[in-house]
């Protein structure tokens, strides 16, 4: 894939899929809540920070040197 091709997939999954990835992760913490009860702040971070990793790792070549010129 072209740089110029990778700059425009990276800008969609950032307008799009990112806010939509927050979404089912609020919600999942959310369900969490109803489903097990609150959950001590730390074990909450941890979630949050796990679900912050692993939208990353599909688009790791997407997103491999967006920031370099031509």
């Amino acid at each position: 894939m072209n740089l110029k091709a990778r700059k425009r997939w990276s800008l969609v999954i950032l307008l799009i899929g990112l806010p939509l990835y927050i979404v089912v992760a609020v919600t999942l913490v959310n369900w969490m809540d109803r489903a097990l009860g609150r959950q001590p702040i730390v074990i909450e971070l941890a979630v949050y920070v796990i679900l912050g990793i692993l939208w990353i790792l599909p688009f790791r070549r997407v997103f491999s040197g967006i920031g370099k010129g031509e």
